[in-house]
């Protein structure tokens, strides 16, 4: 929380009750030991005398008291103007309440693990927290437009974002990278996301990392740094077009399923860790034949990260596998509770 206890974010409003301390104590000094005056009435008389407000002398004053007074005046005046106006405009600017909203961006980080953490704000990661959203998926998104960053929580006030420039190795560990599932890095220059998913991968070698390219040369440079997949934004969406020429019906066929889980057609990912004992080595047919949830299995993972497209209906479930299913949500849902896993 290092953030909480830098002075430079502070340092005027911190400078200003600084400098009224400091006056308020000199002047109270000065009185106690020039005019021998209490310590209520010497403070009282300070704060009478810098303020200008004219209410007269607590007692008469000698010449030296007088003296002083002259040059308590004259040297603190311009001192608490500018006190006065620091933790006025501190209020008035609203200062304290980014304060506060960072504080609770770095109190929610502090208890969250297993997150995604989001390296950018740009139309490609504005769409992968549009897709993690929709999978009530944890995640933190990290900016450097302070623009960006205000209309981001203003937009969802739920949503984490941290400030700052993710090539800032202490912005990393602010984000909690060390405790995050995945990563996936959208900054506009590869040479910046190469930097990203180098200190990630440093600091958390199971982390699974998604970055972007804008150059084919930078795609082998980042998986060699430790990035799982590189994903070239122009390659995708000019092979997307082409692909609307040669086999459009199928590609419109393809739109209508979405990943999302928010339509009637959704593909989903269901993976499970401990698969329930009733299901160890059960075939995909005698699930299917028993339950009839509706949804269709149209590929298999195997643990040793083998993708079967159509597995056969012979096909054993076994721990530590996923299954990708077709369906609707109330479909998925079913087949969800069937095999016991949480959503």
């Amino acid at each position: 929380m290092r953030f909480l206890l830098n002075f430079s974010y502070f340092r005027e409003l911190y400078y200003a009750f600084g400098f009224l301390a400091g006056v308020l104590l000199l002047g109270t000094l000065g009185f106690v030991y020039i005019e021998d005056f209490t310590w209520m009435d010497a403070f009282y008389m300070t704060v009478i005398t810098v303020s200008t407000v004219g209410f007269g002398e607590v007692h008469n004053l000698g010449p030296e008291g007088k003296l002083f007074t002259s040059f308590l005046i004259i040297t603190t005046f311009g001192t608490l103007a500018y006190a006065i106006s620091s933790i006025t405009r501190y209020l008035v600017s609203g200062e304290y309440k980014v304060y506060l909203k960072n504080y609770r961006v770095l109190t929610e980080l502090k208890s969250l693990s297993d997150h995604v953490v989001v390296c950018g704000y740009g139309r490609n990661g504005r769409q992968a927290v549009k897709t993690l959203r929709a999978y009530h998926q944890d995640f933190v998104i990290i900016e450097n437009d302070p623009d960006l960053v205000q209309r981001i929580r203003e937009s969802s006030e739920h949503t984490i974002v941290l400030p700052g420039d993710a090539t800032d190795d202490s912005i990393m560990q602010q984000a909690g990278i060390e405790k995050a599932k995945a990563l996936i890095t959208t900054l506009p220059s590869d040479a910046d996301n190469l930097f990203v998913v180098l200190t990630a991968r440093d600091v958390n070698s199971t982390l699974n990392i998604i970055s972007r390219a804008s150059d084919d040369r930078s795609e082998h440079k980042l998986k060699i740094a430790g990035a799982n997949n590189v994903i070239l934004p122009d390659k995708v969406g000019g092979s997307h077009m082409g692909t609307l020429v040669t086999t459009p019906d199928l590609m419109e066929f393809l739109d209508h399923i979405s990943v999302m889980g928010e339509d009637d057609s959704t593909l989903v990912e269901i993976r499970f860790q401990n698969l329930p004992a009733d299901f160890e080595h059960k075939s995909i047919m005698e699930l299917e034949n028993r339950y009839h949830t509706g949804s269709r299995i149209i590929g298999f993972k195997t643990p040793e990260n083998e993708i079967i497209v159509n597995p056969s209906p012979e096909r054993e479930l076994v721990p530590e596998s996923k299954l990708f299913v077709l369906g609707n949500p109330d479909q998925i849902k079913k087949l969800k509770s069937v095999l016991h896993i949480d959503e």
